[in-house]
């Protein structure tokens, strides 16, 4: 891998991680049309990393509540627990408890716990069944077309309204399965899980929120994952300067497209990213057979 490449993938990875299409399908779809089936998944993690910082410089007034409201529901959950031992010993008397999910944002941070749970079981189980580095065309560009069918899907729903003292925690499971599926490469995520949180009457705003913060521990996850096979892999200093570059690059342009994503699911434009994903398909698709 050369630093022009590592620089198209960088920008390629920041616009399709936000916008509706899919990363990980069209990673995989440029690195076979470059021969690039030698470069590991370790930078593609970096690739995310990259987006990942953008999400914390667009939502960081929202991350540090999100932080906040989690070490408070340790600390209650612990005072609960203290409180439980002290009724026991005065003979079962029963003593105050305090409300854990008091507010909006520990309801929040408790759907995106909720959330990440089954994203981490689908997303270890892909890992361990199917080797995502080495997936050819044909699969992100049957993706590709569910990815399509998904946006189609949100495009023709209705503004929801629902905020997070709103929304169930099973609706918050349910949009986890969706983000754990989307491990497959060619389905996208923000765009199943922002179409997952609209199906499901989330107010459009805060879907797009919700989608882009909720990634955040599936892909600290995933690089924890990797922490291993990170440290196993000897890098040239050019290899170096390449993952950085690209992971720069990722970050800067992701910041811009999550911008642009806020404005866009307002305007349910939704159906002209299911026709990319369609024509986008149907070339790795073909591209397939053709190598062949």
């Amino acid at each position: 891998m050369n630093l022009l490449q590592a620089i198209i993938m960088g920008i390629v990875q920041g616009i399709t991680e936000f916008l509706p299409v899919s990363s990980s399908g069209h990673l995989t779809i440029l690195k076979n049309m470059f021969g690039m089936k030698d470069v590991k998944i370790t930078f593609d993690l970096m690739l995310h990393f990259g987006t990942l910082v953008a999400i914390f410089i667009v939502f960081w007034k929202d991350i540090l509540w999100l932080i906040g409201s989690g070490l408070g529901i340790i600390r209650d959950s612990v005072l609960n627990v203290i409180t439980y031992f002290k009724s026991v010993k005065k003979g079962g008397r029963k003593l105050p408890y305090r409300k854990v999910i008091s507010n909006q944002y520990r309801k929040f941070t408790w759907m995106v716990i909720v959330s990440t749970i089954p994203t981490g079981i689908i997303g270890y189980t892909f890992e361990k069944s199917f080797p995502m580095d080495n997936m050819g065309l044909l699969v992100p560009g049957i993706c590709l077309f569910i990815t399509a069918v998904l946006l189609m899907v949100a495009d023709k729903c209705p503004g929801g309204s629902k905020l997070p003292n709103d929304v169930t925690y099973t609706n918050a499971f349910s949009i986890g399965i969706v983000q754990g599926l989307a491990t497959l490469p060619g389905i996208s995520r923000s765009g199943s899980t922002i179409a997952a949180c609209l199906i499901s009457g989330f107010d459009k705003k805060f879907a797009v929120k919700y989608s882009f913060i909720m990634s955040i521990p599936a892909v600290l996850g995933a690089v924890v994952l990797k922490l291993g096979d990170l440290s196993q892999d000897a890098l040239s200093k050019g290899e170096i300067a390449c993952y950085g570059v690209g992971t720069i690059v990722s970050a800067v342009v992701g910041y811009f497209c999550i911008r642009i994503m806020l404005k866009l699911v307002k305007e349910r434009k939704f159906k002209y990213f299911a026709y990319y994903c369609i024509a986008v398909g149907v070339f790795s698709i073909v591209a397939f057979f053709v190598r062949l």
